[in-house]
């Protein structure tokens, strides 16, 4: 379950949801994803993160979206 590696803390980066035990967002995750970095380029720059924690990050994605936590997009005209 994604809730035993990602937590959120008003006192670390203003209550983004992180890793547990570090200081990596799950915003910087999908940035460095976004950016063409692969699974194992973000396991040797962060060895505080694990697979298991990437793989975390995915899961509680799926679960906000399934609870809606995203901004809607307007339709195209």
């Amino acid at each position: 379950m994604w809730q035993d590696f990602i937590t959120s803390d008003k006192q670390v980066l203003l209550g983004k949801p992180i890793i547990k035990g570090t200081r990596v967002s799950v915003e910087l995750i999908l940035e460095l994803l976004a950016s063409g970095w692969t699974e194992t380029q973000i396991l040797e720059s962060y060895p505080n993160v694990s697979a298991d924690a990437l793989k975390a990050v995915f899961l509680y994605l799926r679960d906000c979206m399934q609870q809606e936590f995203y901004y809607p997009l307007p339709a195209s005209a």
